[in-house]
């Protein structure tokens, strides 16, 4: 992968990452497109650390809070940061049990499936419509239940195509928890999820070679930037009501994807 491609897909990655438009499928769709090819998912991995950054960087006061009420003497003013510590913890399970399970491969095979991934970008779409067809936003905070059903979300996020933003913040709204909450803890989750992921892929960073380590480099700073962006994006988009624009969009794109991959309609 050269410089100039590594620099697109990153930023690819970063403005996709936190926007519900899901980024795994979008570098995937994109590296078809380029024409560049990745043995496993090393580069997405390290393009997903980047954004991981972005995302640690714009909470770091929640995280800060988060740190400072497990530390003695156990504050009562850090109460409800302990109890938000137990809801990423609960939310993290399912997609944990899926990445150290035998699913983990067949969730990954999906990566060599455009077509399929222009489907689950047609899938993300409706979901982004699913709390107004419900009719049910929700206007509660977050809750013991919120996480169990935003972590069910998170999991079935890991096939490309369906975005973890998306799948999981629609989750927290259905689930009675209100949008801009949800919102929070979905970009929260984000850190342990992407964090464990790189520390599966750890073991092929040592044979990367040093020219593509570099590029891959670029690519990660890239995605650090735009991750920013993306997330002042998203909450934006959130308060003026207007989330379900991404939906129009990945129905449209995820039909073009389809289209295209499967029966090279252009």
């Amino acid at each position: 992968m050269d410089l100039f491609n590594a620099i697109i897909l990153g930023l690819v990655q970063g403005l996709t990452e936190f926007l519900p438009v899901s980024s795994s499928g979008h570098l995937v769709l994109t590296q078809k497109i380029l024409g560049v090819e990745d043995d496993g998912v090393t580069f997405e991995i390290m393009v997903h650390f980047g954004t991981l950054l972005s995302v640690v960087i714009y909470f770091w006061k929640p995280l800060w809070r988060m740190l400072l009420a497990v530390l003695p003497p156990f504050k009562e003013e850090y109460a409800r940061d302990r109890k938000m510590i137990l809801y990423l913890a609960i939310a993290s399970v399912p997609a944990a049990i899926i990445g150290f399970s035998p699913a983990k491969d067949a969730f990954e095979s999906v990566y060599e499936k455009p077509g399929i991934v222009g489907l689950l970008l047609i899938v993300t779409g409706l979901l982004l419509f699913l709390p107004r067809l419900l009719a049910k936003r929700g206007t509660g905070e977050m809750s013991v239940k919120s996480a169990i059903v935003m972590g069910l979300g998170q999991a079935f996020a890991i096939l490309p195509g369906i975005s973890r933003s998306g799948s999981t913040i629609v989750s927290g709204m259905v689930a009675g928890t209100k949008s801009s909450a949800a919102a929070e803890f979905s970009f929260l989750m984000a850190i342990p999820a992407i964090a464990a992921a790189a520390v599966l892929e750890l073991e092929h960073l040592g044979a990367i070679e040093s020219e593509v380590l570099t590029n891959y480099l670029a690519g990660t700073a890239v995605a650090f930037v735009s991750g920013l962006l993306a997330i002042c994006s998203v909450l934006a988009a959130i308060r003026k009501g207007k989330f379900e624009y991404f939906g129009i969009y990945c129905l449209v794109a995820g039909l073009a994807a389809f289209l295209y991959f499967t029966y090279g309609v252009s």
